[in-house]
């Protein structure tokens, strides 16, 4: 896969798919995942769509830059740092990861896109559409929220959880056993995965990279940028929002109020899903994107024709 280094120095590798003279799709992926964790169906179903499709990881996220000069920062003295307004309480933030996303885009020589993000991706998308709303025509949430989880009970008990799931020893199969165990975890009731399946896409996910620490200092940046539900009413891009009605990290009620906090924001609830991509649901999660997008740019040329229309008449 090819890359482009940002004018601050971060190397984020990338796969560009489909006409480049089309609408462009750009997938934003979630807390500590790479690109390749977008399904290919779902990929390569919106290039057949026609969409011009790109696809990247993050910085600290499989081949892109790996920030270890700032090693395993401590998730607890940055909300302490933040609660009680310090400073340097982070190695970056999400607002870094929303100007890598803008030199992506820049570095590829698109003007404006259709953002979809999952999970922390769907954070650093709803930052762009509020705060640089004439580079996204369209947005989609999957899978994601305006802030990070309620303390209750169940999000407590579950997050002690994940982190007993954490790999003692930094090796591969170590981080192999915990990916599987990761999956089943917060994968969808509804469309179980067999432990094979798991264990062979946990291989291939370490074999293309291996970045434990990564996923620490994504967290922190999550943690320390707080929540972003003072921006969404500024979005003025189409929304739709996609989310697993047994979705565990971020439950229903995260997808409905994002939904209800930007204007005519529309919600897709999907029964039996939880906090991954389902392989059945892929079909019909690209025909719902596609269309969304479609629809998206029709209403754009309609109104680029109406102004175009004033114009003459003014002239």
């Amino acid at each position: 896969m090819p890359s482009i280094v940002t004018d601050h120095g971060i190397t984020l590798n990338y796969q560009d798919e489909g006409p480049k003279e089309a609408p462009a799709i750009i997938l934003i992926m979630g807390l500590g995942a790479q690109m390749t964790v977008w399904p290919e169906p779902f990929f390569y179903g919106l290039v057949k769509k026609g969409f011009r499709v790109v696809r990247f990881d993050n910085r600290d996220t499989g081949l892109s830059t790996q920030l270890e000069q700032y090693g395993s920062p401590s998730l607890v003295q940055t909300w302490l740092k933040k609660r009680f307004a310090s400073t340097a309480a982070a190695p970056y933030t999400l607002e870094d990861m929303c100007q890598d996303t803008l030199a992506l885009m820049g570095a590829l020589r698109i003007k404006k896109a259709h953002l979809v993000g999952a999970s922390m991706g769907g954070m650093i998308a709803q930052s762009l559409a509020a705060k640089h709303k004439k580079k996204v025509l369209s947005l989609t949430l999957v899978m994601s929220s305006s802030s990070m989880p309620r303390l209750c009970t169940r999000n407590f008990l579950l997050f002690m959880r994940l982190l007993r799931l954490q790999p003692v020893r930094n090796n591969e199969a170590s981080s192999i056993n915990y990916l599987v165990r990761l999956n089943q975890l917060i994968g969808s009731p509804g469309y179980p995965q067999d432990e094979h399946t798991l264990q062979k896409q946990a291989k291939l996910s370490v074999a293309r990279a291996h970045t434990p620490s990564g996923f620490k200092r994504q967290l922190v940046a999550l943690t320390y940028s707080g929540s972003r539900e003072h921006l969404l009413p500024k979005i003025k891009a189409p929304t739709l929002v996609i989310h697993g009605l047994e979705d565990p990290i971020f439950p229903l009620c995260a997808g409905q109020k994002t939904a209800q906090s930007i204007r005519k924001a529309k919600l897709k609830v999907v029964p039996g899903m939880g906090h991954n991509f389902p392989p059945e649901l892929m079909k019909k999660m690209t025909k719902w994107v596609a269309k969304h997008v479609t629809k998206s740019e029709r209403k754009r040329l309609e109104k680029k024709a109406r102004k175009c229309e004033l114009h003459i008449m003014k002239s």
